[in-house]
């Protein structure tokens, strides 16, 4: 049973296949995909084309490093240097899909297109198109969550901690040690999307690194930056809410991508956006739009 923490009313604007291996589709010669990067996103395929004397240098500093129990929801230091701290706002569900349900959600993922997107990563959205920077929001595309996510959602509504779960958009990415796959620190849009993320992992374990830049200086007493590293199992449940979702910066690490690796993130709507917002109107349509489930990918 979850016990969230209270909404937080912060507005922070983030950076949020074909016949027997469909998922292959659009692939080069080297298992690389077409390369999507911008500004300082980088991938395993434009640090080949670019060279490695073309891109930032990354700085050695000090960090903390702690791994996430999920027992006892502490963060338990990787040295003897640190004592553990409570680490709220992470949710885990061990086997939350069967196997066969992430082969069938893998096998309907495949045959729609794989969109490139960066940091080596392939994406399929299924949402509204969100100019975030402007807060516009258009229906144009959107079409509803995919029809195969129907009993994914009521199943986490069958939690009590879920049951008022309702999201607008379904976001699919890809990563491939091939393409050095990953996603850079950063924290999700809270003018649209709302308090609570969840995510199903699918075909690879891999590590969802949670990192706080400033410290943890009056909590903890370390001054410098603190990671902790979530492990998350294949065909697990995750949810991000309260300080985890609002205050730490969530990544993926290229070197935390070891085989193929799919994930579905699910996001609902702010409080502004829900009844007695000032954008209830575009909610309800968003909602009504969302839970039909007969979407494509946008």
């Amino acid at each position: 049973m979850l016990s969230f923490l209270g909404r937080f009313s912060t507005y922070i604007l983030t950076v949020g296949e074909e016949d027997a291996q469909p998922w292959k589709k659009n692939m080069q010669d080297d298992g690389s995909a077409s390369c999507a990067c911008k500004g300082i996103r980088r991938c395993l395929k434009c640090e080949n084309a670019k060279g490695t004397e073309q891109l930032e240098a990354n700085e050695a500093k000090a960090v903390h490093q702690f791994r996430y129990d999920p027992e006892t929801r502490l963060a338990v230091p990787r040295d003897a240097d640190s004592s553990c701290f409570s680490f709220p706002g992470v949710f885990l569900q061990e086997d939350f899909i069967s196997e066969e349900e992430e082969e069938e959600l893998i096998r309907t993922m495949d045959r729609d297109v794989w969109n490139d997107s960066q940091s080596g990563r392939r994406k399929q959205d299924f949402g509204p198109k969100v100019n975030f920077k402007k807060q516009k929001v258009r229906l144009s595309s959107f079409s509803g969550l995919p029809a195969v996510s129907r009993s994914l959602v009521l199943r986490m509504q069958g939690d009590a901690s879920l049951e008022d779960f309702r999201p607008v958009e379904q976001c699919n990415l890809e990563y491939l040690p091939q393409r050095g796959s990953s996603i850079d620190p950063h924290l999700d849009d809270s003018w649209l999307w709302g308090e609570r993320l969840v995510t199903v992992n699918m075909l690879s374990d891999t590590t969802l690194t949670m990192s706080l830049e400033e410290g943890l200086k009056e909590e903890a007493g370390l001054q410098e930056e603190v990671q902790v590293s979530v492990l998350l199992p294949r065909r697990s449940l995750l949810v991000l809410f309260g300080e985890a979702r609002h205050r730490w910066k969530h990544s993926i690490r290229r070197e935390d991508i070891q085989d193929r690796r799919v994930c579905s993130t699910f996001r609902e709507l702010s409080e502004d956006f829900l009844s007695g917002g000032r954008h209830e109107e575009m909610g309800a349509k968003l909602l009504d739009i969302s839970l039909s489930f007969r979407g494509t990918p946008v």
